[in-house]
């Protein structure tokens, strides 16, 4: 007798998805590396949130969030007020385990991917406040 499982379509489109976003990251990862920055941790997750990559260049510390949509207007309001909380949360505990980089200054920034595929850049995206 042959049993066939059915294919459960949000988890493919989940996988997919999930697919995509690590595509995007490691995308901005080169990209980041191209402009000098030292990638530090991907992915660094924790109970208070979660960021996609934490970079150096200088003496700054950067906690990136990476988007990738349709376009980069689309990626730009992607990002919530509660995920850029967490995001916040996280950086201080990133920086509590890690305090020899409490001395160098902190940003967070937001690369958007879209369909150029060509990221965009952008530093300060919000602050800590």
């Amino acid at each position: 007798m042959l049993i066939l499982k059915r294919k459960n379509p949000h988890n493919s489109k989940r996988v997919e998805a999930q697919k995509r976003g690590k595509y995007a990251e490691q995308l901005a990862s080169w990209f980041l590396r191209f402009k000098g920055y030292q990638i530090l941790v991907t992915n660094y997750k924790t109970s208070v949130g979660e960021i996609d990559l934490i970079a150096k260049r200088g003496n700054v510390l950067c906690f990136i969030e990476v988007k990738k949509r349709a376009s980069k207007s689309i990626a730009a309001h992607a990002i919530s007020s509660k995920q850029k909380a967490r995001i916040i949360r996280a950086s201080e505990l990133y920086l509590k385990q890690n305090s020899n980089y409490q001395i160098l200054g902190k940003r967070f920034d937001a690369i958007l991917i879209g369909a150029t595929v060509i990221p965009y850049h952008i530093t300060n995206a919000w602050q800590s406040n």
